[in-house]
């Protein structure tokens, strides 16, 4: 049966001795019941090694951090360095602009430059200072090639600053070229015709 009796019909001694050594077994069993009670679960992995759950929660944490700095380091670089830059800049303008007072007096000298940037229609000074800025900020440009279209080269080098256009050389380049498609079209048409009654 399930509480470990005999089935059927006993005596009353069978019966006795069956609860006696029931009893004895659960005292002898009894210790290991209490000890077991309050006892920490094991957790074995596959091979049968202890597992240290405190330890891999650790490194699991450890490594979601990792991940989470990695994922937000390539979040930045995704949106773009300059723009980040740019919009540092903007929100740092806007500080600045938001700590000064209301009121705006006459000495004021970021006013002052403001107004000076402005550019106004019908301003007579307006083109010469467009001049002088084109000045200061314009590198020299070199010179650019005025002339007809000129031959094309294998190199698509426009004419100009360095180059002329004109073509000095004896026609070794183009003979080359010439005589390296004249043996690719024989070499096809040679093919073809091996082929030609397959």
């Amino acid at each position: 049966m399930s509480s470990g009796m005999k089935a059927g019909l006993l005596s009353a001694d069978v019966l006795r001795q069956e609860k006696q050594e029931l009893r004895k077994h659960e005292r002898n069993t009894k210790h290991l019941e209490e000890a077991s009670r309050h006892a920490e679960t094991i957790f074995r992995d596959k091979s049968g090694r202890k597992r240290n759950l405190a330890q891999e929660q650790l490194e699991q944490r450890q490594k979601a951090e990792a991940q989470s700095e990695r994922d937000e380091q390539y979040a930045k670089w995704g949106k773009g360095l300059a723009q980040g830059r740019q919009q540092q800049q903007n929100v740092e303008d806007a500080i600045k602009e938001m700590q000064k007072p209301l009121a705006r007096y006459i000495d004021d000298q970021d006013l002052d430059r403001m107004l000076r940037e402005q550019e106004r229609e019908g301003d007579p000074m307006a083109d010469l200072i467009k001049k002088r800025k084109a000045k200061e900020n314009k590198d020299k440009e070199k010179p650019r090639y005025k002339g007809p279209a000129p031959p094309l080269n294998r190199f698509n080098i426009w004419p100009g600053h360095r180059w002329d256009g004109v073509d000095r050389s004896n026609g070794f380049e183009q003979q080359r070229f010439a005589r390296i498609a004249n043996k690719k079209a024989v070499q096809e048409l040679a093919y073809k015709w091996s082929v030609e009654d397959m």
